[in-house]
């Protein structure tokens, strides 16, 4: 089983890595990170690299697809060959999926027209120009396509998945192996929790770029 990990300049880094340090704890799962170019790709802060081994053309039947959220999502909106890359592939997925800002880049392809779909609240509002559905909810499946909320999110998307493709058992084992057990410090994990200051802080300096 396959499981292409796409990778853009400023992306963020626990989009992609929360899906990786799951799914790839399936048996039998072969990881390849994915890339317009191979090398290096720096997140949105500049101070972490993934390194890209494939680039678009080597990956062509993927069965789960991942696509990460990041400020650099707002330079991948418009269609052309990534976009072109993501329908073909998805013809052979079993999944596709996203995590935070990525689904913005899902829905700009069309994949996700009529399909209800999650992404990180400051983003929940740019879904329905793509003719997506959006839901406040941290996981959402529809079909065969699976979006995750903000950042976080993608490793309760990965676990949700690993259960779907390999049981609940195994991704119980997942989740205790990588004691995934959250009990966070504070409560204002989401606009409707946190303190209205921190809210408007968070918009204020958000580092999202929520263009398309």
């Amino acid at each position: 089983m396959q499981i292409a990990i796409l990778l853009y300049d400023r992306f963020t880094a626990l989009d992609a890595v929360g899906p990786y340090d799951t799914l790839s704890r399936i048996p039998g799962a072969e990881t390849v990170l994915v890339a317009e170019r191979t090398g290096e790709h720096r997140n949105d802060t500049g101070t972490l690299a993934l390194t890209a081994d494939a680039v678009l053309s080597d990956v062509t039947a993927p069965d789960v697809l991942v696509v990460p959220g990041g400020p650099g999502q707002a330079a991948l909106m418009d269609d052309g060959p990534l976009h072109d890359w993501i329908r073909a592939v998805d013809t052979r997925t079993t999944w596709t999926t996203s995590v935070c800002t990525g689904s913005l880049i899902l829905a700009a392809t069309g994949l996700l027209k009529g399909r209800r779909a999650t992404s990180h609240w400051l983003a929940l509002d740019q879904l329905p120009s793509h003719g997506a559905e959006p839901t406040g909810e941290r996981v959402v499946f529809d079909g065969k396509y699976v979006t995750a909320a903000g950042v976080s999110s993608g490793i309760d998307m990965g676990l949700a998945l690993a259960g779907r493709i390999a049981g609940d058992t195994r991704a119980q084992t997942i989740q205790l192996g990588i004691e995934y057990d959250p009990r966070p410090p504070y409560d204002a994990g989401s606009p409707e929790k946190a303190p209205a200051a921190v809210t408007a802080a968070v918009r204020a300096r958000s580092r999202f770029v929520l263009e398309g």
